[in-house]
């Protein structure tokens, strides 16, 4: 199996320091839907590991949630890809719970639910909570420009970098060729 997993905000969609709290400010980045559909149409498994502790901060709830994801997966079908799974921790920081990043639950629950091993297995973030997450799950840390990634690129220097999400699936599938 060809897994891939993308963080959410900064990655797929523009980045908000107000939360994205409804379907319509989800506003997608250039290029990144047509990018799912390239992985989609190389035989890769597409999958969101997102926190989403506006749920738990009481900014939106699970309703929103449910309209932006369903947002989010048509327009990613619109553009020939498929999100094979969404994966999101909805505490906030202070909660103490496993899943959000920069722990690991979450990546756990993608493991388990595809019975596969993420060594290896790219996780593209834009924050360095993405790729100390993904890194931690012996998965394969790799950072995107776009969101918070520029910021990310002073912390994390050795990073495995790309312009953005489009730039990022092009070399991922020209590995597998």
């Amino acid at each position: 199996m060809k897994l891939v997993i993308l963080d959410r905000d900064g990655v797929i969609n523009q980045e908000s320091d107000a939360y994205i709290k409804t379907p319509e400010e989800w506003i997608p980045i250039p290029g990144s839907l047509a990018a799912i559909g390239r992985l989609t149409k190389a035989g890769f498994t597409v999958v969101v590991a997102s926190n989403q502790s506006g749920l738990g901060r009481g900014l939106f709830d699970q309703k929103a949630l449910d309209a932006i994801t369903a947002r989010m997966q048509a327009e990613t079908v619109k553009a020939g890809g498929r999100l094979d799974g969404i994966y999101y921790c909805p505490h906030k920081p202070e909660d103490g719970c496993d899943c959000r990043k920069p722990k690991t639950g979450l990546f756990q629950q993608i493991a388990a639910h595809y019975g596969v091993n993420m060594r290896g297995i790219p996780a593209i973030g834009d924050s360095a909570r993405d790729l100390v997450a993904a890194k931690a799950a012996v998965a394969r840390p790799i950072l995107v420009k776009t969101g918070r990634g520029h910021e990310t690129l002073k912390q994390m220097p050795d990073a495995e970098v790309y312009v953005d999400l489009a730039a990022a699936a092009d070399h991922l599938i020209g590995e597998t060729r």
